[in-house]
């Protein structure tokens, strides 16, 4: 695509991803408390003011209002034009490296599921059924019409078979998981929503890189422990003059990017680890 031609298009991609980015703090908002994505039309959930379309204009909508309700002037969270931003930033980026490919859709939309996974499990505790059994039904889909209508596209995901066989191993290995944290920790360690999202990697990624994820989420997760959650939770702990207890901290918010990077970077991972393992 000529440079003059592929600018617009860049343009139309974050116009599309900042849409999808809203559509997706609908969804983290609403799904954890089982309400409808459809019904009713965005609201302040103070005032109950319906939003008109021109104040849901994503990020510029924010901006325009200050960051406050047209009704009661009450703030609105800085997360929303964040999230659509980044969303935004992500199909962008996508497109960029990729082109306007088939590719680059799935990859795009992989991503956002992801993202939406990461919030609601970080904030509720919760992985919606709504992204992972929309995902995994589109990682299957794409597989089929990637192999029928783009055979000569260049790939990061795997084909139906592969899928299929991905989804149970995926949700298999972290049921194991699961069930070794359930018996270290004398507690449950792992819900069936993070069972679902593994089916839903494994469907995008395949069986090695399902694998990496799970392992891969368990380092993320150590790191950001150690470094960020440990830290502040005993300085915390230490004010109230309490004793430091290990806090409950939800696996999908690290399996999420660890899946990402699985299904960017699985392949040459696995390839340096085999590599160097094999010649030590």
């Amino acid at each position: 695509m000529p440079l003059d031609q592929f600018w617009p298009f860049l343009l139309f991609t974050f116009v599309i991803g900042a849409s999808v980015g809203s559509f997706l703090n609908v969804c983290v908002a609403r799904w954890p408390a089982e309400l409808s994505v459809v019904s009713p039309p965005s609201r302040c959930p103070t005032c109950q003011h319906q939003i008109r379309w021109y104040e849901n204009v994503p990020i510029f909508g924010w901006l325009r209002l200050g960051g406050k309700c047209a009704g009661c002037r009450g703030a609105i969270s800085p997360q929303y034009p964040m999230i659509e931003l980044l969303v935004a930033l992500g199909w962008l980026a996508t497109v960029w490296t990729l082109g306007p490919t088939f590719e680059a859709l799935r990859i795009a939309v992989v991503g956002t599921i992801l993202l939406g996974i990461a919030l609601t499990d970080l904030q509720h505790y919760l992985i919606p059924d709504g992204f992972t059994l929309f995902g995994l039904f589109f990682v299957i889909a794409t597989s089929v019409v990637g192999v029928l209508w783009f055979p000569d596209e260049t790939t990061h995901f795997v084909g139906p078979i592969d899928a299929i066989v991905g989804a149970c191993v995926g949700a298999g290995a972290i049921r194991i998981v699961g069930w070794l944290g359930e018996v270290a920790l004398k507690k449950e360690a792992m819900g069936f929503g993070d069972e679902t999202l593994m089916a839903f990697v494994g469907a995008a990624i395949g069986t090695n890189r399902a694998l990496l994820t799970v392992v891969g989420g368990a380092f993320i997760g150590a790191i950001a422990f150690l470094c960020i959650v440990g830290p502040i939770v005993a300085v915390r702990a230490r004010r109230r003059g309490e004793e430091f207890a290990f806090p409950d901290v939800p696996f999908g918010v690290f399996l999420a990017p660890a899946a990402l990077l699985a299904l960017l970077w699985g392949d040459p991972l696995i390839a340096w680890y085999l590599e160097h393992a094999i010649g030590q």
